[in-house]
């Protein structure tokens, strides 16, 4: 097991630092060169191919969106005026590295409040989920719903948190730094939870972290929320009983011994996670259908092509959930792409190569067992013809495409909630109609209950989680990057941020940057440059629809794909 040194913060890099994102304006100017001269693949217009996805409809006004009416000012902005950030570093013995996580954390104004640590889903970073802050921080009755101190840390390598050292166990590594990161906050209980299906996880990344913590860290993680686990049935060698009770309920397939009709009826129409050890997770589910193996390749295209980073992100969302009903805007779509673009994706791809690669195993095996909930999703009725053909028809009009997905996108896996008896202690079960999807988009309720379930149970049985005190978080101190001047002095922190969902930013509130930082370093420090004044805002027009904007934009122009080139030569 990977250990990380938990060294109490006398200043320097364990220090817990209030954080602003600030990125080099050469950096975004080289971003929009890159779009600028982006070259789109051929593609037939007809017939439609039955093998593959042909995004060149969606992605090619998305470009034309990105160039002239996105700002990541304006969404770096919101990002630090709405969400209390913060980033502190942890030593890593094996390779004596030294890594930076970024976090946000917003405590509850509640007295009953307890510390809950929210993994967000692989591969977004914790900035993609500020909307959830209010749902966890400040529930409507708190009386009856449980508040939360929610802390949200962007995975190693995610966002603006540093990768780990290479050949480092990931799952292992990241599952300490996160235990730690709860006890340098005065968090020493907590309580956990996913924020998508672990199942559906690339590598299974997601439910691996939570079930590390869980399992090796039930002293100060109490309780964990586990959504859709990759759990087997239950063997005779490993747990006789809960085996025994399956064997009888399966058999008679009968509502008997902790099962329901429902998880029948639900395994006949979504198949078992996983059948027997030696047979891996499907990889149909979810983003698993990548296969991810040999990160590098990947990673040199991704990080020299914004478009192609795009294009992967629109793909990663459909993987997830192939029949959403509300289209991600414009907006949303370019924010994912730009947070992953901007630190880098080569980071992800890798720390996700190497849990395929190196699959971590959980082994201990303790008499007391650790404290979940599990919520599982029952799948989708089948349609009969008549519904499938009026859903086609209006997936059509649409233009979501999720007519062309093939089975293996749609289909989905089932975890009977009482397999998880065998190795946990299950406190709390929900059986949630539908698929999981972007959970913490189209039902983040779910994920709210289930932990707020689990944390209900623990709490009438020990009142650990109560004692958490407030944490010292020292003041933001000025980071000198190279290149900078020397006379630069960082504004005053924001004393709490108010937590707010992070809606696309209205009309005129596109601001321009203060100042550069230096071309080695994409993201710096959030300072001003003495004596500069921002430039006057400018308005942006609406981002809420898809169509291509006037071209007013300046020379070079992005060149048009051959086949729209061959039109305008024919024009000209």
């Amino acid at each position: 097991m990977a250990e990380v040194e938990e060294a109490v913060p006398a200043g320097g890099a364990e220090e817990v630092k209030a954080y602003k994102i600030h990125v080099s304006s050469k950096y975004l100017d080289l971003t929009k060169q890159k779009l600028e001269v982006t070259r789109l693949p051929h593609e037939l217009s007809e017939p439609k191919s039955e093998d593959w996805w042909e995004p060149k409809s969606r992605v090619e006004p998305l470009i034309d969106f990105w160039l002239e009416q996105y700002s990541w000012r304006t969404y770096e902005d919101l990002l630090n005026a709405e969400l209390p950030q913060f980033r502190t570093g942890f030593s890593i013995p094996s390779s004596e590295a030294h890594v930076r996580i970024h976090f946000i954390h917003a405590r509850s104004s509640h007295q009953n409040a307890i510390p809950l640590l929210l993994i967000p889903s692989f591969p977004f970073s914790s900035l993609s989920f500020g909307h959830l802050i209010k749902l966890f921080t400040d529930p409507e009755d708190a009386a009856n719903n449980q508040p939360f101190h929610l802390v949200l840390p962007s995975l190693p390598g995610l966002g603006f948190s540093d990768a780990l050292p290479n050949n480092t166990p990931v799952i292992s590594s990241t599952a300490d730094i996160l235990n730690s990161l709860m006890s340098r906050l005065s968090y020493p209980h907590y309580v956990a939870t996913n924020a998508s299906s672990g199942a559906a996880s690339p590598a299974e990344i997601d439910f691996r972290i939570i079930n590390y913590l869980a399992t090796y860290y039930m002293s100060s993680c109490l309780g964990a929320h586990l959504i859709s686990p990759p759990l087997s049935q239950p063997k005779l060698r490993e747990a006789p009983i809960e085996w025994a009770k399956w064997s009888i309920a399966s058999l008679l397939h009968a509502p008997i011994l902790g099962y329901r009709s429902e998880d029948f009826s639900a395994l006949e129409r979504n198949g078992y996670v996983r059948p027997s050890k030696k047979s891996p997770t499907p990889a149909q589910f979810g983003l698993n259908q990548l296969g991810l193996q040999e990160p590098n390749t990947l990673a040199y295209a991704l990080c020299d092509s914004p478009t192609g980073l795009l294009v992967f992100v629109m793909k990663s969302l459909r993987l997830l959930s192939p029949k959403r009903k509300e289209e991600f805007t414009p907006t949303e779509l370019i924010n994912f792409t730009e947070l992953a673009w901007l630190p880098g994706p080569e980071a992800a791809m890798r720390f996700w190569a190497h849990c395929v690669r190196h699959p971590e195993t959980v082994e201990k095996k303790t008499p007391i067992k650790p404290k979940v909930g599990i919520t599982v999703f029952l799948g989708d009725e089948p349609n009969t013809d008549a519904n499938a053909e009026v859903a086609a028809s209006t997936d059509a009009e649409a233009g979501t495409g999720v007519a062309e997905l093939t089975q293996e996108e749609a289909k989905d896996c089932y975890t009977c909630p009482s397999w998880a008896n065998a190795k946990y202690n299950v406190l709390y079960t929900h059986r949630a109609s539908g698929k999981a999807g972007l959970l913490a988009w189209e039902r983040p309720e779910l994920i709210a209950a289930g932990i707020r379930g689990v944390a209900a149970s623990i709490l009438r049985l020990d009142s650990r989680l109560l004692q958490a005190q407030s944490p010292t978080v020292a003041p933001l101190e000025r980071v000198v990057v190279r290149g900078d001047q020397a006379d630069e002095q960082p504004p005053a922190a924001p004393t709490k941020p108010a937590p707010a969902f992070l809606t696309p930013p209205a009309a005129g509130e596109r601001g321009q940057p203060s100042r550069e930082i230096s071309e080695e370093t994409a993201v710096g420090s959030n300072e001003n440059v003495a004596g500069k004044t921002p430039s006057p805002g400018t308005k942006a027009p609406s981002p809420a629809h898809l169509a291509p904007p006037t071209d007013k934009r300046s020379q070079p122009r992005r060149q048009a794909s051959d086949d729209t080139a061959v039109e305008q030569s024919t024009n000209e």
